[in-house]
């Protein structure tokens, strides 16, 4: 079977276009390549192909004919372009990685829904990409053969929300990389003094962006502060995202510039020294189809406080403190505990590193790989 993937949004720019979806698309390739279950063809941006990726019998890679960086220029490869090179390339099985799918082609259709936080969080979004999102992931839903969900959340969404029936949904949960894991201590005190980093800190990683919710934890964090109980500084790293100006403000509103240091990007072979170096790692998301970063922090064995809602208890299990992401009291309160109590932390560490070992790429590409195969004898 000769299966297309569309890798259009296979960035490598330090930006928060490097974030989830490029990593699944970069993890689901590497499966593929290592796993020679069946031939396959990247349709990618164009330039070189990465090393790990390079030649092998029954792989093919083609550069898109034109820029597809931004979304309108993607979605007219993927609406014009894309039909035509898969017919050519008798692909029998399409994946579209991240929503859109062409809504004409001669091949089964895979689809993977990651969330759908513009249809539930629309003021999180600006309108044209909302708009974007919302009118083609229901379009490329409807005509999918099969649909990956990334979570037992994120298929509830795509059922209720989209109008789409429960055996066509198929949850394939993403892994986490073997980089993340505990860090010597040397190695950690090397990275510390490379990147000038502070010993003892409360760690945020992700985009700045409302639907990540920063400005509570900033709340949180400088009411855990004034009262006394915790001195450790706030780091938030991440790429700056969709209205993120307010995260900077409030941090001058609430007279905490000294205790916060945003660190901005951080590339993909430093995370897993921030994460080994935090005292705890606070992910108080409002929703997540899936949520990367608290499973990367349990992989680092990092105690976890993460919101109690969407996907991200299910990735969770109890091997974090899950707080309602919206009380400040509450997160305030939670940390300050985690921070004070080391049989709490120390308990957290075993429970995390424990949980991240069920999360695996290898597991996720050969679930993916079912699908196509489920996708090619539908009728």
């Amino acid at each position: 079977m000769r299966v297309g993937v569309n890798a259009q949004l296979l960035s490598f720019a330090a930006s928060y276009r490097s974030a989830g979806v490029r990593r699944y698309i970069w993890n689901l390739l590497a499966g593929l390549h290592a796993s020679g279950a069946h031939d396959y063809t990247v349709y990618y941006p164009g330039g070189a192909v990465p090393a790990a990726l390079g030649p092998r019998p029954g792989c093919v890679w083609r550069s898109a004919r034109l820029p597809t960086g931004g979304p309108w220029g993607r979605l007219v490869w993927e609406q014009l372009f894309q039909p035509i090179e898969v017919w050519r390339d008798r692909v029998e099985v399409l994946h579209s990685p991240a929503y859109a799918a062409p809504l004409v082609s001669s091949a089964r259709q895979v689809l993977t829904v990651h969330d759908l936080s513009f249809l539930r969080l629309p003021d999180a979004f600006n309108r044209a990409n909302r708009l974007y999102l919302g009118m083609l992931t229901r379009l490329s839903a409807r005509r999918a053969d099969r649909i990956i969900a990334v979570s037992g959340a994120t298929k509830a969404d795509v059922v209720r929300l989209l109008g789409v029936a429960a055996d066509r949904v198929h949850v394939v949960y993403n892994g986490v990389e073997p980089s993340f894991r505990p860090v010597s201590e040397s190695a950690l005190a090397e990275f510390r003094v490379r990147r000038g980093v502070v010993d003892e800190y409360v760690l945020y990683l992700g985009t700045l962006e409302p639907r990540k919710n920063v400005t509570t934890l900033l709340r949180a964090y400088a009411r855990a502060r004034q009262s006394g109980e915790l001195r450790q500084r706030l780091v938030l790293a991440g790429g700056r995202g969709w209205r993120d100006a307010p995260c900077f403000q409030l941090v001058k509103e609430l007279g905490i510039e000294d205790a916060v240091h945003f660190a901005g990007f951080v590339p993909f072979e430093d995370q897993p020294f921030w994460y080994c170096g935090a005292s705890v790692f606070v992910y108080p998301s409002l929703l997540e189809g899936f949520g990367f970063p608290i499973l990367e922090a349990m992989a680092c064995g990092t105690p976890v406080i993460a919101s109690n809602c969407s996907a991200l208890p299910e990735v969770a299990g109890d091997a974090a403190m899950l707080v309602a992401p919206t009380e400040v009291d509450t997160l305030a309160a939670a940390i300050i505990r985690v921070v004070q109590d080391p049989g709490l932390a120390d308990d957290l560490r075993s429970r995390g590193l424990r949980r991240a070992t069920l999360f695996t790429w290898e597991s996720s590409v050969a679930r993916t790989i079912s699908v196509y195969e489920s996708a090619r004898a539908s009728v």
